[in-house]
């Protein structure tokens, strides 16, 4: 049985009700448009998403976490909701009364309070009368084409458990420990570094200045908030900016920078330029530069170092992506992603993924973040990264940042010193084979 709605229609449902995948129940053209076809396949599956297909081009429908059956009553679910697409975004109409979110009627297929019905009558038509339990406008719904050429029903899988967790972490206040310690000892191999420069790259809101604000707070003890963050639908960060990370409040710098940019941004000309990028990562730009979207960064910009030295460069970045958002990550924005990456590749820079929001994602995570590499669905979610991105799984990091918490969480604290351990050892890799090549080209001469 093949699904009409389109995989990206599918992950766009899916981020919705942060879930795994849907599963083909019930299909209209192949096994009937009757109540009876319907409640057959359909009975006592749950959650589920229902769709309907118009001539009119219109894909629209509801969702239900209760099963269905033929018993004539109304079914209470406060987070049913109907919904229709608008290309491939989704418009959502939550349930107004959930006392009477649903119906189940033996003749007829989903029925949603006495506002829609999919298969209404066991006939190829949709029943649509809004502002009983539900409000939307007919129009933007199904475009008044009443007229069926297909229904669906999906079963909604939740995200799985895994028996055994497929990357190990040692939960305990000992490895946190030794993990500050690996940090804070930690020495570039080459003499002329003493802290090495890790760019944060990614779309607005993934998370860039609040990883820099937690990685921040581990040393501090405390949660702080030094770089601006938070949620917003442009950049909150207008300025090339380098923080380097103080062991304790009077302590020593850490070995590492973490440098943050302005957010990436889908259309052409907002956003982090590419131009801008190649004279970041080739250490041409002065500490609070500020961007320019429309205009890429000139050699007579005030600060400008014209000939940066191997501690001015970049020696790697990170790529910082939201989890509850990686399925519906706009084309737009993937393009450049990629030019981003090809330009990265081509100077040599090592390249890794940070995964954040991960416990937006997942309900197994939220419950305890320790489930991290037990939850099936963050593993779907980050080899799905990686094959966007083109990196594989194992240069794929997951995090949970602070944002709302006061206190630290030992946990959290590991998944972040996790990733910077990584980074540093990324960092390695870029000094190995730095010397490497100047090995190679002392030879030849």
């Amino acid at each position: 049985m093949n699904s009409k709605l389109t995989q990206s229609q599918q992950r766009t449902i899916c981020a919705q009700l942060r879930r795994v995948k849907l599963k083909l129940l019930y299909k209209a053209s192949i096994h009937g448009f009757t109540g009876a076809a319907f409640h057959q396949r359909c009975d006592n599956r749950s959650p589920t998403v229902s769709v309907g297909y118009n001539n009119s081009g219109f894909v629209f429908g509801g969702y239900t976490k209760q099963p269905f059956s033929q018993s004539g009553q109304y079914v209470n679910d406060d987070q049913a909701f109907l919904f229709t697409f608008n290309g491939e975004n989704l418009i959502k109409y939550p349930v107004t009364n959930p006392a009477y979110a649903v119906r189940m009627i033996a003749n007829s297929g989903p029925y949603f309070g006495e506002d829609l019905v999919l298969v209404n009558g066991s006939q190829a038509v949709t029943y649509s009368n809004p502002g009983n339990y539900y409000n939307f406008p007919a129009a933007q719904m199904h475009g008044n084409d009443l007229n069926l050429t297909e229904c669906e029903v999906y079963e909604v899988e939740e995200s799985t458990e895994l028996e055994r967790p497929w990357r190990t972490v040692t939960w305990e206040s000992k490895k946190r420990t030794e993990l500050i310690e690996n940090i804070k000892s930690y020495k570039p191999t080459v003499s002329s570094v003493t802290q090495t420069r890790v760019l944060l790259i990614g779309p607005v809101g993934a998370g860039k200045s609040s990883f820099f604000n937690s990685v921040n707070s581990v040393f501090r003890g405390h949660v702080t908030s030094q770089a601006i963050s938070g949620s917003s639908s442009t950049s909150l960060t207008t300025q090339f900016r380098s923080y380097s990370v103080k062991a304790g409040r009077e302590g020593k710098p850490l070995p590492i920078i973490l440098c943050d940019t302005m957010g990436l941004e889908e259309t052409k000309g907002a956003g982090l330029d590419i131009d801008d990028l190649s004279s970041i990562l080739k250490g041409h730009l002065p500490d609070c530069y500020q961007f320019n979207p429309s205009a890429p960064l000139h050699p007579e910009a005030h600060g400008y170092r014209t000939s940066p030295g191997l501690k001015d460069k970049i020696h790697c970045v990170a790529y910082v992506i939201d989890a509850s958002k990686v399925s519906i990550m706009p084309t737009g924005l993937e393009d450049k992603l990629d030019a981003i990456r090809r330009k990265v590749n081509l100077i040599g820079i090592p390249q890794l993924v940070l995964l954040t929001k991960v416990d937006e994602a997942c309900p197994l995570v939220k419950e305890d973040v320790r489930n991290i590499y037990k939850s099936g669905y963050i593993k779907d979610v980050m080899q799905e990264v990686g094959s966007r991105l083109g990196v594989p799984l194992s240069c794929v990091v997951p995090v949970k940042n602070y944002s709302e918490e006061l206190e630290l969480d030992m946990n959290c604290d590991i998944l972040l010193l996790s990733a910077v351990i990584q980074m540093l050892r990324f960092v390695d890799n870029y000094f190995d084979e730095l010397s490497d090549r100047m090995s190679n080209m002392q030879t030849k001469d």
